[in-house]
């Protein structure tokens, strides 16, 4: 099994896929001895599945997993989590923003901490988006007292065990540094390259990303609150 799986979820994103699977490649190879690149195509109803399938021959360090019918990114993270060889996993946004040049640093850093979530430096999006970001992290930061600067920036590498271990629901995928700091997993928080969206269109909307993103916070903060929390005495 390679050590490093990089890990896309995608939706509907025929025009990036390749041009991201391409630039993942120069950048980490395709030995599968070495990498594992697994794309979770969340029930697209275009071309994306095609594409990618279309490419296994070409990469073999390429798989590609296919949801019957569209069940969110959360779904998809955790079922390439779970179905995940590396040692070392590796999220990134498959609408081609993440850039790719920045996962050999995360991996380096791997080896010292056990999450390692990006900031995006300088953020090539609307004012609208940038301003929706800035107020969803001070909601999470005051409501949970976490220390995350961007909790809505996908590039973030794991390792798997930790991950795997966690209790998945559907909009976990914004607060797993959160959960697992909180589970005793060492954290580090770097600058990374944000690239604007150069091909098809973003699957959400400021204010309904806002609302249900206020109900995930709400539900992980009562979470948090309620965590087990014993040791055992020593004899």
């Amino acid at each position: 099994m390679p050590d490093l799986t990089i890990l896309v979820p995608v939706y509907n994103e025929e025009e990036s896929v390749i041009p991201l699977l391409d630039e993942i490649i120069s950048v980490v190879g395709k030995d599968p001895t070495k990498v594992e690149i697994l794309f979770v195509n969340d029930g697209s109803s275009d071309r994306t599945e095609e594409l990618l399938k279309g490419s296994q021959k070409r990469c073999p360090a390429l798989r590609v997993i296919t949801f019957a019918q569209n069940a969110g990114q959360s779904a998809a993270m955790a079922c390439g989590f779970h179905q995940a060889g590396g040692r070392y996993i590796v999220v990134l946004d498959g609408d081609g923003q993440n850039d790719p040049a920045d996962i050999p640093r995360i991996v380096e850093l791997l080896d010292q901490y056990e999450v390692v979530c990006g900031i995006r430096e300088n953020r090539r999006d609307s004012w609208s988006r940038r301003w929706a970001s800035r107020f969803a992290n001070w909601v999470h930061q005051k409501l949970l007292g976490d220390s995350i600067v961007d909790i809505g920036c996908s590039l973030k590498g794991f390792h798997r065990e930790p991950v795997q271990g966690l209790y998945f629901f559907n909009g976990i995928h914004r607060f797993l540094p959160i959960l697992l700091e909180r589970n005793g997993c060492s954290v580090k928080q770097i600058e990374v390259n944000h690239r604007p969206r150069q091909r098809g269109k973003s699957k959400y909307s400021n204010l309904g990303r806002a609302l249900i993103t206020w109900q995930d916070v709400l539900a992980v903060r009562w979470m948090l609150k309620r965590k087990l929390n014993y040791k055992i005495k020593e004899s």
